[in-house]
């Protein structure tokens, strides 16, 4: 059996099918709120003889992508920050160049392969590292998180944002292992999560521990409150005409996703599908482009299966105004609330 080629890192997810819900042309400006190693930035700049901002939380990101910004002399705009304060960060480069909003923006949710590929990150129980997990590195880590915080907290975290069944034993075991010895490394807790599953989860193709991993860390790092707040912001930075394209690879995301899009086309008014849209309301902000989620094709799974859950939609900006943001229209009041109360 011909075994897989190895995933490059810079593999950008669905490329083709982003490029075609963007549609770059020539002198327009696009934001890329989520750099990471450049994919879809580098592909829109060589599609169209147009502008990038590029956003991205990570120091390490923007670093790296110092050498493509003098490779593209004057095109490409690293800038440092959380695509959630897009608005914030790209605002004044606006008003710098004179211009009224954006032609497009993308986003590709969640952590990025590079950083998954990094032990010392501690994003991955592949190869052990530090219990870390933090995009920005700074504020609480993982490791913070199973050594200090209370079982009941623990478990929360792992069932709300990771879809644990098993939170609360997973959570029990935590509390009691670092009674003996405090976790240190991503090995450590993902060896307990696999003892708690039992001997049958092991077995099983996804790891036991892929779950609770994946609670911690969109919970460490807010990556439910960035993403509304980032589909807000590229709702304000969009003129009308601009493209919205978003990548998600977590149900809680896309979720999020297809609610913000469901409201800003104004779909979400009626109790059937055979009944005539809501005439009352604000005007839709936004027009369908995608319908539904868009999948990655068989071909790209079989060369990046990282791409087997990613799901894309994309939309048009209307001449309507934004919708006031309301994060609790959003589905966000219980992640907010434990947010809230945990950090």
């Amino acid at each position: 059996m011909t075994q897989a080629p190895a995933v490059s890192p810079h593999f950008p997810v669905m490329l083709a099918e982003v490029l075609d819900v963007l549609a770059p042309k020539d002198g327009a400006l696009y934001v890329d709120g989520t750099f990471g190693a450049g994919g879809y930035t580098r592909a829109l700049l060589t599609a169209a003889d147009c502008s990038v901002l590029a956003v991205d939380r990570d120091p390490t990101a923007i670093d790296r992508g110092r050498e493509m910004e003098r490779e593209f002399d004057g095109r490409l705009t690293l800038l440092h920050g959380c695509f959630g304060d897009m608005a914030t960060l790209v605002t004044p480069v606006l008003n710098e160049r004179s211009l009224g909003g954006v032609d497009g923006v993308t986003l590709d949710v969640g952590v990025s392969s590079m950083q998954l590929d990094q032990a010392e990150r501690g994003f991955s129980f592949q190869s052990s590292g530090p219990l870390d997990m933090r995009m920005a590195r700074e504020g609480v880590s993982a490791a913070d998180v199973v050594n200090e915080f209370d079982e009941a907290d623990i478990a929360s975290i792992i069932w709300i944002y990771g879809e644990e069944k098993r939170s609360r034993a997973v959570a029990k075991a935590i509390v009691a292992r670092r009674l003996e010895k405090k976790f240190e490394t991503t090995a450590e807790l993902a060896e307990l999560i696999a003892d708690v599953m039992g001997p049958r989860a092991r077995a099983e193709k996804v790891h036991p521990a892929t779950r609770t991993f994946q609670g911690l860390r969109i919970f460490i790092n807010d990556e439910l409150g960035e993403l509304a707040r980032g589909l807000a912001a590229a709702e304000g930075l969009l003129s009308a005409g601009g493209r919205l394209a978003v990548v998600a690879f977590h149900s809680l995301e896309d979720r999020l996703v297809k609610r913000f899009l469901t409201e800003r086309t104004g779909k979400s008014g009626r109790p059937s599908r055979h009944l005539p849209e809501a005439l009352d309301g604000p005007a839709p902000s936004f027009e369908q482009v995608t319908r539904g989620a868009l999948k990655a094709s068989k071909s790209e799974i079989d060369i990046n299966p990282r791409s087997r859950s990613a799901r894309l939609r994309g939309a048009e900006r209307t001449e309507a105004p934004a919708f006031p943001f309301d994060p609790d229209a959003l589905g966000m009041k219980r992640f907010a609330a434990l947010q809230g109360d945990l950090l």
